[in-house]
């Protein structure tokens, strides 16, 4: 089995290399090649990778490559980790919407837009030499914002889900807290990527008793904690959201918060120097603990657990982004949602849900649309269709900000834009 890591000579590298090598009985991969246009950090990554590779024993292959369409002939699937413009263009995605009094986040509000409208056609591309090369292969995004790349790769016809680690971080936390094994834990996770809430925890499986109540009732401070919300929240709605829907619910506060430190981009490229360092270490031959730091927890696991379904045909079930397919009644059937689904050789197909409460649909719904018109951007362009996508996002909705907020993302973003 062959794998090829698009974006490979990111820092993220070894958390997902580390992961092959730990679970070989899930996946047995007889070549991994990393695929990165950074060819002196491709190197340090590279040589990390296989270090870890040595020092668990595993017998597999390890290359890297800046050559795309060499990388990726003949792999059984494909894993997107790639970010355009770097950590230099993810800080202006969180500073400049700020000036606005308006979310600076990498895949939320305004910095989201300007990351999909960079990385939609860069993604399209990829999966095109992909298909060209391989036309079996499986592409596995985990690239954000990954609601809207898995859109427009499912749209475009390719084989692709989308992966996000917001669903295996929940269920390893809630695993500890309830003292069992993590494949013990089943979640009714439900929304579009980065706007989801667990809305039951269930032990032993789909149909296991929900303990949820009892995870808020005996655990809900240090969950509020976590979440970096009110405990009095949880309680009232006895859900749990993603840290993400901080952005909706506390947006105010979240701005204040923001503008008075560092952007998370800057403390990841501190993040990212450091670890560097410590990858062209020749010593070094495990992921290090300050990795830990960088974000994606558990990716490796979630990676493996999919890609293994995906190319063993197991029909287990992972919480992915897919079509909707009549699943969320009241969006289309081509809209990605991101839900517990069942996947093998075939792909991703969600499994029922109970109808979902008009607090939490309503919006699903809103940001639906917004992303619709988000696509509809970066695939054709345009300032009067940016425009459009911010003025119909929830956290902007206003003529003025939508103005501002277009000409400055555009300004900040020419370089990658071929239409602008």
């Amino acid at each position: 089995m062959k794998l090829a890591v698009v974006g490979g000579g990111s820092t993220y590298t070894p958390e997902l290399v580390d992961g092959f090598a730990r679970l070989r009985d899930a996946l047995p991969l007889a070549e991994l090649v990393l695929v990165d246009p950074a060819t002196d950090r491709l190197e340090l990554v590279g040589g990390l990778a296989r270090r870890i590779f040595a020092k668990q024993g595993h017998p597999g292959r390890i290359s890297w490559t800046d050559d795309l369409d060499a990388g990726v002939d003949g792999a059984d699937a494909v894993l997107l980790q790639l970010r355009v413009g770097g950590q230099a263009a993810r800080n202006q995605d969180e500073t400049w919407p700020l000036e606005c009094g308006c979310v600076g986040q990498e895949t939320t509000g305004a910095g989201g837009l300007a990351k999909a409208l960079r990385t939609v056609p860069v993604v399209l591309d990829i999966a095109e030499r992909v298909r060209r090369r391989n036309p079996d292969a499986w592409i596995v995004d985990f690239t954000n914002p990954v609601g809207i790349v898995t859109r427009a790769l499912l749209t475009a016809g390719h084989r692709a889900v989308g992966l996000c680690n917001v669903a295996i971080g929940f269920q390893r936390k809630f695993a500890k807290l309830l003292g069992v094994a993590p494949d013990q834990v089943s979640l009714d996770h439900i929304g579009l990527n980065h706007l989801t809430w667990e809305r039951a925890v269930r032990l032993g499986g789909t149909d296991g008793e929900d303990v949820l109540p009892k995870l808020l009732a005996e655990h809900g401070d240090a969950i509020a904690d976590d979440l970096r919300m009110p405990r009095a929240l949880l309680d009232r709605l006895g859900v749990v959201p993603s840290y993400y829907l901080r952005y909706f619910y506390q947006h105010d506060a979240v701005v204040r918060e923001l503008k008075a430190g560092p952007s998370r981009a800057a403390q990841v490229a501190e993040i990212e120097r450091r670890l560097l360092e410590m990858y062209a270490d020749p010593a070094l031959d495990e992921k290090p603990e300050l990795l830990g730091k960088r974000g994606g927890a558990f990716y490796s696991e979630a990676a493996v657990d999919l890609t293994s379904s995906l190319l063993r045909d197991t029909g287990e079930v992972r919480i992915v982004n897919t079509f909707n397919q009549g699943t969320l009644p009241f969006l289309p059937d081509d809209a990605v949602i991101e839900v517990p689904a069942a996947v093998d050789a075939r792909g991703a197909s969600p499994l029922p849900v109970r109808p979902l409460e008009p607090l939490y649909a309503g919006l699903i719904a809103h940001v639906t649309a917004y992303e619709d018109l988000a696509l509809e951007a970066a695939l054709k362009g345009g300032r009067e269709r940016v425009f459009d996508a911010l003025l119909a996002h929830p956290l902007i909705g206003q003529i003025e900000y939508a103005e501002q907020l277009t000409d400055t993302l555009l300004a900040h973003n020419r370089e990658h834009l071929a239409w602008a």
